[in-house]
């Protein structure tokens, strides 16, 4: 089977008619040298410093000074003395590891401080709070638990991937992104038929930066008297009065029925949560595959209590993200250049054509500017761009040199809206 590297994506090697996995690898490994030869290869690259706004990656054998826009530290905690600190005293205290799964001798007191610090910072109580060891598997390990093939699984189509993996054991429908004539008419055509209906949404979507629609989606999911569960690990430490995130902003933190997140992005860590009733969290505590089968979270997750705690503690962090949001977002659109409907500190420059996207990616690594091109199977093939999450560890130096490298690439390339 002949490949046409120049349109491939990666989705065309996920299964390969007639070619077993060896061959299947080598033809893979061939598209990857032959994105390597175009300068594409702004993935897995090797970052020799910690996650900041400027960063050493080293690129080509050579190891260069980039300022850095690929990482979702949006407060910049992972660097935070006082987190730093925190987990440094949880691995002193407890060591490396649990060495067990939290059924069978793996909970530690701090995870039950740490169930115990998200639930009330989401106005819950500890009950309500099940922690999981990635935000990946407080999705997919969550759903796989909650829904069986009696149920249904109705999802806005921009959820995340782990959210579709957990849906794999129960029937799933799609809606078009925060299409809420298109939910409807799912939820009504299923209103008898399906024993549990559980719609999922994302507070903020990963690739627009988007929000959505949340207050009349949880309307209409009452009215059909369905499920809704917000996956928030966008929005949380953002949005919201006090950083509560989209459901705060909504006014719904104490309605909505399931919340998911992770610690990986504002808390600056690893690992992911689900809020809901306390005998949702039980059945996921003692039914969840991930409960049961795999190691939970080591010492060093006590970091991530205290940066729950930064979040009321030290605001002066949420309100220079914002001013760094609105100054490189206002740059970018001062240049032409489309940002679509972002409202978060996720900001697209889109671009549409891939290979033009990939050209753009590698312009700005030879401007010391690191960044994300995003392209299909992530997002539509037409609508490929560059992916940036601001922090509030950027400084205004850090943005101009930015504004100024898509301001010079603009001029050779014509990036700009027409």
């Amino acid at each position: 089977m002949n490949i046409d590297f120049n349109t491939a994506t990666v989705r065309d090697f996920e299964d390969i008619p007639n070619h077993n996995i060896a061959q299947r690898a080598d033809l893979f490994y061939e598209f990857l040298e032959y994105v390597e030869s175009q300068g594409h290869m702004n993935y897995r690259l090797k970052n020799t410093t910690g996650t900041n706004s400027v960063v050493n990656v080293n690129i080509r054998n050579e190891n260069r000074e980039y300022v850095s826009f690929v990482s979702s530290d949006y407060l910049g905690f992972t660097q935070h003395p006082k987190v730093k600190q925190a987990a440094i005293e949880g691995i002193e205290k407890y060591g490396t590891g649990t060495g067990a799964t939290p059924l069978i001798g793996g909970y530690f007191d701090y995870h039950n401080k740490l169930e115990n610090k998200i639930a009330s910072f989401f106005g819950r109580q500890q009950e309500e709070a099940a922690i999981f060891t990635t935000g990946y598997t407080a999705n997919s390990a969550s759903l796989q638990c909650l829904l069986q093939k009696e149920d249904i699984a109705i999802l806005d189509m921009a959820v995340h991937a782990s959210v579709h993996e957990g849906c794999a054991f129960t029937n799933k429908k799609t809606f078009p992104h925060n299409n809420l004539e298109a939910l409807e008419h799912i939820l009504k055509t299923s209103e008898n038929i399906y024993r549990t209906k559980l719609v999922v949404i994302d507070g903020v979507y990963s690739q627009d930066g988007d929000t959505s629609r949340v207050n009349e989606i949880y309307d209409l999911v009452k009215k059909y008297n369905a499920f809704l569960m917000v996956d928030d690990v966008h929005g949380v430490g953002i949005l919201g009065e006090t950083g509560r995130g989209t459901l705060e902003e909504a006014k719904l933190l104490d309605k909505v029925d399931i919340i998911t997140g992770t610690f990986s992005k504002t808390f600056g860590s690893l690992g992911g949560y689900v809020i809901a009733d306390k005998k949702i969290v039980a059945l996921l505590r003692f039914q969840s595959r991930q409960q049961i089968f795999s190691a939970t979270a080591p010492p060093s997750s006590a970091g991530i209590i205290k940066a729950i705690d930064l979040i009321d503690e030290e605001p002066i962090w949420r309100q220079k993200l914002w001013d760094n949001i609105n100054y490189f977002k206002k740059g970018l659109d001062d240049l032409g250049l489309d940002t679509g409907i972002t409202r978060s500190a996720i900001i697209p420059v889109k671009i549409g054509d891939p290979h033009v996207t990939g050209d753009v990616g590698r312009l700005l690594i030879d401007r010391g500017i690191y960044t994300n091109p995003i392209l299909y199977p992530a997002v539509p093939r037409k609508d490929a761009r560059i992916r940036m999450s601001v922090s509030a560890r950027h400084e205004k130096e850090h943005l101009d040199k930015t504004l100024n490298a898509f301001e010079d690439i603009n001029n050779k390339l014509h990036i700009a809206k027409k």
